[in-house]
């Protein structure tokens, strides 16, 4: 059997396996060599569009992310929720890619595949001969997309980092979300804010490199890093800042916002409503009439954009007051009528019976391999509006077996090679 065959056969049996998982990536082999969350989110949503995504890890170790656990920062015995998010719909080989046997067996799988991920740093890469030059020698046609910490030109393209350090620190984010008055500065507003985007940003890129390989034969060489979706994010920030030789962008607290639509309030039980009305001549009306204080409709201080912003915290201390005096599911009812935009600032745990989100299925329910209930928030897309079906991820070196017998191996070939330690 050829390995066009191979390859062939492959995706079948995946496509047997995973009907539900089939989608527009439904044919395209991603090789994985990438730990914790950056990259491999990226191999997960491909996984969530239908690709057969093989996730390489050692056969001891394994991803560290899977030692969340034993490390005490997710619960004994509940979902390791910070492994299953960035590897559901994936398959795990576990090949030791320091021996020649493991490195012989993920160049054999490199050659039935179209895209190779990693987030390993230049150096572990060319000790590993897994760089680009590597792997094009073993298949000229493999997209090769590499993760990193600060990009892979200049005196720091050898060190590590994590989206708390490279994405929120370094690109700007923590210094100008922080206010003046603390004398600290925030961190991310969650566990792996950075590394989702980015791993978002990659699989798209992917999708973007697979369609020109179509189109021309030539394979690319797809690069991003978390310093580089930082600076992205805040782009708008850091070109206002530049532009106007400014150290940061102006900040404000919600009793000194610029435009006192633009803003968070609190209710009289301690919730929050945020508002951002733009057109503030065309919003104030219809908002301060449903705050019950229509008279400020035509008070002389506030009857126009201009003489808002002059008097903007006479405004905010009006809103303030009005917000404070009616509970959050008073103000949702009173507000569900007006055209200008607002929400509630919801909790994480509220997301997950928001009514929209429900509605559009941006939430999965997803079993793991104990039979432990949970959920998953899909990834942010959808195509021919189907919400996309998630499975969980694959327990360590699970499918390694399977793979190998696709590639044509005998058992008795894979028993050898788990007696020499190359694989699980």
């Amino acid at each position: 059997m050829g390995l066009g065959d191979t390859r062939s056969r492959s995706v079948e049996i995946w496509t047997e396996r995973n009907n539900a998982v089939v989608g527009v990536m439904n044919g395209i082999r991603v090789v994985e060599v990438a730990a914790w969350t950056y990259v491999p989110v990226a191999g997960a949503i491909l996984a969530e569009w239908g690709a057969d995504v093989l996730k390489i890890e050692h056969p001891e170790s394994g991803d560290p992310q899977r030692g969340l656990v034993t490390s005490g920062l997710i619960p004994a015995g509940g979902v390791n929720h910070m492994f299953e998010l960035p590897n559901r719909g994936k398959r795990s080989v576990a090949l030791d890619l320091k021996s020649e046997q493991g490195r012989d067996l993920l160049m054999k799988l490199v050659a039935t595949a179209d895209v190779f991920l990693t987030n390993f740093r230049p150096d572990a890469r060319k000790k590993l001969r897994i760089d680009v030059e590597d792997v094009r020698a073993v298949n000229d046609k493999i997209v090769y997309v590499r993760g990193s910490s600060t990009g892979q030109r200049g005196d720091e393209a050898n060190r590590g980092g994590y989206d708390m350090t490279s994405f929120w620190s370094r690109g700007g984010a923590a210094d100008n979300v922080s206010p003046d008055e603390l004398d600290y500065r925030l961190t991310m507003p969650g566990p792996a804010f950075g590394d989702v985007l980015g791993g978002l940003t990659i699989a798209g890129a992917v999708s973007t490199a697979l369609l020109h390989r179509e189109r021309t034969g030539e394979a690319l060489t797809v690069d991003s890093s978390l310093l580089a979706m930082g600076a992205w994010a805040m782009g708008a920030t850091i070109a206002g800042a530049n532009a106007f030789d400014m150290e940061r962008y102006p900040k404000h607290t919600p009793s000194t916002a610029a435009n006192p639509l633009v803003n968070i309030y609190k209710t009289s039980d301690d919730r929050f409503i945020s508002l951002v009305m733009l057109e503030s001549d065309r919003f104030w009306p219809e908002l301060v009439t449903a705050l019950g204080i229509p008279e400020m409709i035509t008070d002389p201080r506030f009857e126009s954009h201009k003489k808002r912003g002059e008097n903007r915290l006479e405004a905010i201390e009006v809103l303030n007051n009005a917000f404070g005096k009616r509970t959050l599911e008073e103000w949702k009812k009173e507000l569900a009528h007006i055209d200008g935009s607002w929400c509630v600032v919801q909790t994480p745990r509220e997301v997950v019976t928001d009514p929209q989100v429900l509605a559009n299925g941006y939430i999965s329910d997803v079993t793991d391999s104990n039979g432990v209930d949970f959920k998953l928030v899909n990834t942010p897309i959808q195509f021919n509006e189907v919400p996309n079906e998630l499975t969980r991820a694959p327990d360590h070196g699970e499918h390694t077996d399977a793979v190998l017998e696709e590639l044509g191996l005998t058992m008795d070939e894979i028993i050898d090679y788990k007696v020499s330690g190359a694989i699980l």
